[in-house]
């Protein structure tokens, strides 16, 4: 979607926008579970007594 819709950028910007904007907070939600992930599972993370 992105490629196709930089011919219409300056016609119709909002075809470029929304499709970038959802990558976006995919990638930037993925990356906040696999740092959740990582600090609820990794044993070399945990305090020791």
């Amino acid at each position: 979607m992105l490629a196709e819709s930089q011919t219409m950028v300056t016609l119709a910007p909002h075809v470029a926008i929304i499709p970038g904007l959802c990558i976006v907070v995919t990638v930037l939600g993925l990356n906040l579970l696999g740092d959740g992930l990582r600090d609820a599972l990794d044993p070399r993370l945990r305090e020791r007594p």
